[in-house]
């Protein structure tokens, strides 16, 4: 993150959102080392304090993104009406080829999108092929703490491809294909877990609250020893677990077929299951899962704008509030959800769950929802001191112009934060006191200098990836076949539209 600002600032004459008032009131800030130490009216600030005027301003928590891709930032863009499986069919091609530097530049382009719109956490689940290394996790470290963001960052690993990972699928392709599937086999299990003890040996970055973490991607692309292995390792350095558990039908259905039950149920027997373990998607969870997770202590993070694109269904929001579970907001990857916008990560969660029935006492309310994309998704990140706007919590704050469109009129802070703040409204981001966004304007990277970058390294991976993509073209037709067939057998729980009782 970017260094503390030491000593006072008094932020004043800005309207505080507070989801137990309709509408934010004034009150005063007082910062101390990047700290907040009051909140109130009037207050006296001490002599040598910085003076940060807020009139006009909305102040509000950093956003908190629960969970996103970094490396999918340089394949924004590249695919349409793909299922999750086609997606990872296409990872060769999308995110094959990548130097040092490409890794740190997708990251860098990530966190630049996060925090011009408002959000100043992350929970990123950074794939590297075929293994995690020091360097590229390094790397990635760099790029958010160049920016100014605080994160998690978590090598997303496996020792299955999906044609091994997904019964059927292999042998549905033809033998051409089969043979080239089979030659981008992952690498055996134990080197994997000695690329990651090597990152977590090494990390460095944890004074700059960038932390690591352990991703087995899904579960079932992962061996029971190597799922076993991830525990460990977590265990033994202390850190969080974060997998994709139950995101599309087929992985729900895959866990029944291969385990005899759901997916989190075996991780639960195996020991991954606790209060730093955090389940990306979960749409397909059911009741007694999300009891699990509950009891547990661990969260979910909801992503429904990749739900939506990657036709995985609608999370249960309101009945996973209901139950107990802590909820965590997330924007997911740009090449599976296009954007990094947690404003409008707030509206589709609060959208979907009101879509499930006609009842409104069974939607989310947007205090609700608001409090997943800050207290709830710090939760599922391990953070205990952001995600709000008071004493002792680190001075993570969003300013929005309360002139700009979004806030004429202005009636219901959290609602219209939640409903109509699209980002366009952010006018500063501070973060531990700091300012890395003043009047609309990324302060810690040329935004400019970026996009040649940005363009340079489409250009040659679009090249470097060519044979990658002609793979894709072939292999898409059979996956897209093989997949939804799979996906139409009956599962207990209901998450399409479609599946709805007549």
């Amino acid at each position: 993150m970017a260094e503390i600002e030491p000593g006072f600032i008094v932020i004043r004459g800005g309207r505080l959102a507070d989801p137990a008032r309709p509408r934010a009131e004034p009150a005063d800030i007082l910062v101390e080392d990047g700290v907040i130490r009051a909140v109130g009216h009037a207050m006296d600030a001490p002599a040598n304090a910085r003076i940060v005027d807020a009139a006009g301003c909305l102040l509000h928590p950093g956003l908190i993104n629960a969970h996103t891709h970094g490396h999918g930032a340089l394949a924004r863009g590249t695919g349409d009406r793909w299922t999750l499986e086609l997606l990872l069919a296409a990872s060769p091609w999308i995110g094959g080829g990548r130097a040092l530097q490409d890794k740190k530049l997708s990251a860098q382009i990530n966190a630049a999108e996060l925090v011009l719109k408002g959000c100043t956490a992350a929970y990123d689940l950074y794939a590297e092929f075929p293994l995690p290394t020091a360097e590229g996790l390094d790397a990635v470290a760099e790029a958010y703490a160049g920016i100014g963001m605080r994160a998690v960052i978590a090598p997303m690993v496996a020792d299955r491809t999906v044609y091994e990972a997904i019964p059927g699928l292999r042998d549905a392709l033809p033998d051409a294909l089969r043979a080239q599937v089979d030659g981008m086999r992952l690498p055996a299990f134990e080197r994997t877990l000695e690329g990651m003890r090597g990152v977590l040996a090494g990390w460095r970055w944890g004074s700059k609250d960038i932390r690591a973490a352990v991703a087995p991607t899904i579960p079932h692309h992962c061996s029971d020893a190597f799922l076993c292995g991830c525990r460990d390792l977590a265990r033994s350095f202390g850190v969080g677990l974060h997998s994709h558990v139950g995101e599309s039908k087929v992985q729900a259905l895959v866990g029944v077929q291969r385990y005899g039950r759901t997916l989190l149920a075996h991780m639960d027997a195996l020991g991954l299951v606790g209060p730093d373990f955090t389940a990306a998607h979960g749409v397909w969870l059911d009741d007694d899962d999300l009891k699990r997770l509950r009891d547990a202590g661990g969260a979910v993070a909801h992503n429904p704008g990749s739900n939506m694109k990657l036709g995985n269904g609608m999370f249960p929001l309101r009945r996973a509030l209901d139950i107990g579970v802590t909820i965590g907001i997330g924007t997911d990857g740009s090449s599976s959800s296009d954007n990094q916008n947690m404003y409008e990560a707030m509206r589709a969660a609060s959208l979907l769950s009101k879509v499930r029935t006609p009842d409104p006492a069974a939607w989310a309310s947007v205090e609700e929802v608001y409090h997943a994309a800050t207290r709830g998704s710090a939760k599922a990140l391990g953070f205990s001191d952001i995600g709000a706007i008071a004493p002792g919590m680190k001075a993570d704050i969003v300013f929005l112009d309360l002139a700009a469109i979004n806030w004429i009129p202005h009636h219901w802070s959290v609602n219209q934060m939640v409903h109509v703040e699209d980002g366009t409204g952010v006018r500063h981001v501070m973060i531990g006191g700091r300012f890395v966004v003043q009047d609309r304007r990324l302060l810690t990277i040329d935004l400019a200098r970026l996009a040649v970058e940005a363009e340079a390294a489409r250009e040659r991976l679009e090249a470097l990836n060519a044979t990658y993509k002609d793979l894709f073209d072939r292999l898409e037709p059979v996956v897209a076949s093989f997949c939804p067939a799979l996906a139409a057998q009956p599962y207990p729980v209901r998450r399409y539209l479609c599946d709805a009782p007549s």
